[in-house]
């Protein structure tokens, strides 16, 4: 699995934790292990420009995922695959620490975690989820919760 990280935001973060929750997301989900993926975290005035530019949103948000080919992943176990078979280029997954670090306070956790979970999520979209609807709110948030845990338990042994 080749996964690139940059650390553009300011902030000091895990960035080998980071990318090993999203090897182990990635794993979980059987995606090809030839497969391609990007993470970047930025700070809080990228990310604003970022939503806004991308998702027509106000301010800064905690994760941005932007699918290189949606139609070479699918839903679930499986390879992840471009046309002809070749390893898919994933996409990239933006993240900003400053904001994760303020969601964290709200939840009670550590900044790491919500890095760990908003890793997950960004993982999630890339791989064709989405939470617009109740259903598939439920299916991803489950899907999240399951791979965080799993991770957890890796980690703890």
């Amino acid at each position: 699995m080749s996964i690139e990280i940059a650390n553009e935001s300011g902030v000091e973060v895990d960035t080998d934790a980071v990318l090993a929750v999203a090897r182990h997301a990635l794993d979980e989900m059987g995606v090809n292990p030839l497969a391609e993926l990007s993470v970047l975290l930025v700070d809080i005035n990228y990310m604003t420009e970022l939503n806004h530019r991308w998702m027509g949103g106000e301010g800064p948000t905690d994760v941005l995922a932007f699918p290189m080919d949606e139609g070479s992943v699918d839903h679930g176990p499986g390879e992840a695959t471009a046309a002809g078979g070749e390893p898919a280029l994933l996409g990239d997954i933006v993240l900003c620490p400053e904001v994760a670090a303020k969601q964290a306070a709200t939840a009670g956790h550590s900044a790491a975690d919500e890095l760990h979970l908003l890793t997950v999520h960004g993982v999630l979209h890339l791989l064709g989820y989405d939470h617009a609807e109740p259903e598939e709110e439920r299916e991803m948030f489950t899907l999240q919760a399951r791979l965080l845990a799993s991770w957890r338990s890796t980690r703890s042994r």
